[in-house]
């Protein structure tokens, strides 16, 4: 099914006018006069997150506003091998019907690809674009789903893969941890994937706290994990809860004491340390594992530059979230997609093709080369279509997160290793 290429009319002749020296230049079928005939079609693509201030929701809006900014440059420098590159967008709410109509739309307006995206209800997006042989490119990894799904293409290793690196890094300097982790089926394979990386080294399991999502105050579980980690390690994995919890473990922690606060990006990131202090942050002196190099690194100068000058000052786009990273990395494999493809009309179909037979995707560094053939992939039944298994340790220095660790560590291993459920 992947090969499949949804059938197309015949394009209508397009007129292209300009006025040059008071005259009316006319030309045919999208053929410009001086210019080659091997007319290239616009590509249509789309991105989705939720712009949403509901409490309990999640707002990932800088990844459509970078999507948008991404078009706006790459157009200017004459497209993607010489294709238009247009961008809708879609407010996915951080709903399940949100979702299921955000995809329900990309197969109406006969999209190329979904790409750069976030939503946290796989199922209710990806049985659409299945249906309609959308590829999925670059999700934030926010649903399991999207990597199980044979039309999804990731860029990362989703929260499976910071947590295992989490544990990692915390095994090089923690004798105890303790983690806090949602109640839910996702938080019931974080104790695993941890536990695999801590008994790599030799450390003792972690000990498990589960949590609610979305209370109003974690004192209960914030005196579990200090009464446990002793002088070791507290990580919290909570999403937007995470900052609750470091608010209930600060009140409840001793004067001197000397245990180390920890997390993944996602539910610590460098806007939650300049809003809560920057360097007099609670979270100074925090390890945090991300998917990529710190915001801070040389990588990121084109990106940086990029939003500069072609976001006109849209405070929507943080070039520190992990969300916007994200959606540079997945144009960047959508560029390269497009230019192994050489085709004057580029379809959903034809995309999928390509990856699935090895089109590589070079991203300076910032992630290693990408590549989704069978054998790229990490194989497993929970996380089939994980091609990048590497993670980035981090730590907040003066407020601002920085390398702890120089290059990526790879978490293949554990993922491949580590049990997956509670």
């Amino acid at each position: 099914m992947t090969g499949w290429r949804r059938p197309t009319s015949p394009r209508p002749c397009k007129v292209l006018t300009s006025v040059a020296a008071g005259a009316l230049l006319m030309s045919g079928c999208g053929v410009i006069p001086g210019i080659s005939g091997d007319s290239r079609e616009p590509v249509t693509v789309m991105t989705w997150a939720p712009d949403t201030t509901g409490a309990d929701s999640v707002n990932m809006a800088g990844m459509p506003a970078m999507a948008r900014t991404y078009a706006r440059w790459i157009n200017e420098k004459g497209g993607i091998d010489g294709h238009e590159l247009r961008v809708l967008t879609c407010n996915e709410q951080d709903t399940a019907a949100g979702a299921s109509k955000c995809a329900r739309r990309a197969a109406d307006e006969d999209v190329a690809a979904v790409v750069g995206s976030y939503s946290r209800y796989g199922r209710a997006f990806l049985a659409p674009l299945e249906a309609a042989g959308i590829p999925y490119i670059g999700g934030y990894g926010a649903s399991a789903d999207e990597f199980t799904s044979y039309l999804s293409y990731p860029v990362n290793g989703g929260q499976p893969a910071l947590v295992a690196g989490n544990g990692e890094q915390l095994a090089a300097g923690c004798e105890r941890v303790s983690l806090v982790r949602p109640d839910t089926l996702v938080g019931d394979t974080m104790p695993g994937l941890l536990d695999a990386s801590l008994g790599r080294s030799d450390r003792a399991a972690s000990y498990d706290i589960s949590a609610a999502e979305g209370a109003t105050s974690y004192d209960s579980e914030a005196a579990k994990a200090l009464d446990h980690a002793g002088g070791g390690c507290v990580t919290a994995v909570l999403g937007q809860g995470t900052e609750t919890f470091f608010d209930s473990f600060r009140r409840l922690e001793p004067e001197g004491s000397e245990v180390r606060i920890s997390s993944v990006l996602g539910s610590v990131g460098q806007g939650l340390i300049d809003r809560t202090g920057g360097p007099h942050s609670p979270f100074e002196g925090a390890l945090v594992t991300g998917w990529y190099p710190a915001s801070g690194d040389a990588r990121w100068n084109e990106m940086r530059e990029v939003i500069r000058t072609y976001a006109f000052g849209d405070n929507r786009i943080d070039p520190a979230d992990t969300g916007v990273q994200t959606t540079w990395i997945a144009y960047t494999a959508l560029r390269a997609v497009i230019e192994a493809m050489d085709q004057p009309d580029i379809a959903a179909g034809g995309i999928s093709v390509s990856l699935n037979r090895g089109t590589e995707v070079d991203t300076g560094g910032l992630t290693p080369t990408l590549r989704w053939r069978f054998q790229d992939m990490v194989g497993t039944a929970a996380y089939g279509r994980i091609v990048n298994g590497r993670v980035t340790f981090q730590v907040v220095r003066d407020g601002r997160l920085t390398a702890e660790r120089k290059g990526f560590v790879d978490v293949t291993e554990t993922l491949v290793n580590a049990p997956t459920g509670g």
